[in-house]
């Protein structure tokens, strides 16, 4: 597999990229965290987060700005579908200019007509992601959230959890054991449902669907739990698990649990994109930062992985930039890979996300 550059996109603190066909047309959302405050110190837990996310199009060789939405302190976009409706699901983690407000809603836009509509407002607490998924027939939206610092009072729901669609909006439907939640990975195993959950703090889950609530079956060892991402492979299932402050390991599902089948890498990991190809495929990791978060090194090289029967090897380093985010999307029989880059080098917000074309 080859990368080849089609398109820098000119973003600020980009947490997030989400691909979305809507109306024969595709779409790039972009979260982006926050921008720069002239004369203010470097620092990634500064800045200006009353922001918008950029909406790009697609022109048929690159991707133009259409529009932007209001995302304050953006570190997620969830394009899902119920029926015909349309939905673009937003988290914002925060809003201010410092001190920063935690407490914030999150918004689920409808789209109707081309337009972005606010559809339905969440309270949430440093959220970060959203998933939508369908159990049983239901549709679900996950929500990981939280955060856990010395000072921080949360008054919204802090806690990450699950709404249901009721055939009107979201409604509660069950809280999960968090603290510091950062994503979730709904995986079908034969037929039985389940749910990947990662936390910075508490234990990292793996749920399973009873027919009326998700019940944990598996706890994940360590802490700094960033990303799961399920795959399947050589006729079996696998769980690729980043963690930012240990090992990257990819799992293999026994039957009954997930069993660690080897370390992909080292600290830094923070999101994963699965590319099938054949039997096998192509893991797309990314990676975050080193280091503190008052002190973080943030220009890392991020690798592919080449997933065969013996096992994966890496076949391609390219730079980031507090990478964030992949995701892969195709334009007839071309494939392409979208990249989220948050904090340049100097740890300043105004730093490019990417634009590959995929080569295999």
């Amino acid at each position: 597999m080859q990368l080849q550059i089609l398109q820098k996109l000119p973003t600020s603190g980009a947490r997030a990229v989400e691909p979305f066909w809507h109306g024969g047309i595709l779409y790039l959302a972009v979260a982006q965290l926050a921008q720069d405050i002239s004369g203010e110190e470097a620092g990634m837990n500064a800045g200006n987060s009353d922001i918008d996310a950029p909406v790009y199009r697609w022109t048929g060789e690159q991707f133009v700005e259409d529009r932007r939405i209001p995302l304050p302190g953006g570190e997620d976009v969830e394009f899902f579908t119920i029926g015909e409706r349309a939905f673009l699901a937003t988290a914002s983690l925060r809003r201010g200019t410092g001190p920063y407000e935690l407490n914030v809603h999150s918004v689920v836009y409808e789209i109707r007509g081309g337009s972005f509509v606010v559809f339905q407002r969440f309270p949430t607490f440093a959220a970060k992601q959203w998933r939508h998924f369908e159990a049983g027939g239901r549709h679900f939206l996950a929500l990981a959230q939280g955060v856990v610092a010395d000072g921080l009072i949360a008054t919204h729901p802090s806690k990450s959890c699950l709404f249901e669609w009721d055939g009107e909006r979201f409604v509660h439907f069950q809280d999960i054991p968090s603290a510091w939640g950062y994503n979730w990975a709904p995986m079908q195993m034969g037929n039985e449902l389940y749910l990947g959950y990662a936390d910075h703090l508490a234990p990292s889950l793996l749920l399973q669907w009873t027919g009326d609530r998700f019940e944990s079956c598996q706890q994940f060892e360590g802490s700094g739990g960033r990303t799961m991402c399920p795959f399947d492979a050589f006729g079996e299932r696998w769980l690729a698990f980043a963690r930012l402050n240990g090992d990257s390991t990819i799992y293999r599902w026994s039957g009954n649990r997930f069993l660690a089948h080897e370390v992909l890498s080292g600290p830094g990991g923070r999101e994963f994109e699965w590319i099938a190809d054949g039997d096998g495929g192509y893991l797309v990791q990314i990676n975050f930062i080193h280091g503190t978060r008052e002190a973080p090194k943030t220009a890392l090289l991020s690798g592919i992985y080449a997933f065969r029967s013996s096992g994966s090897e890496l076949i391609q380093k390219f730079p980031t930039f507090g990478g964030t985010d992949a995701a892969c999307f195709r334009v007839g029989d071309e494939r392409y890979l979208a990249v989220a880059n948050s904090l340049s080098a100097e740890v300043r917000f105004r730093i490019d996300s990417q634009v590959y074309r995929l080569a295999l």
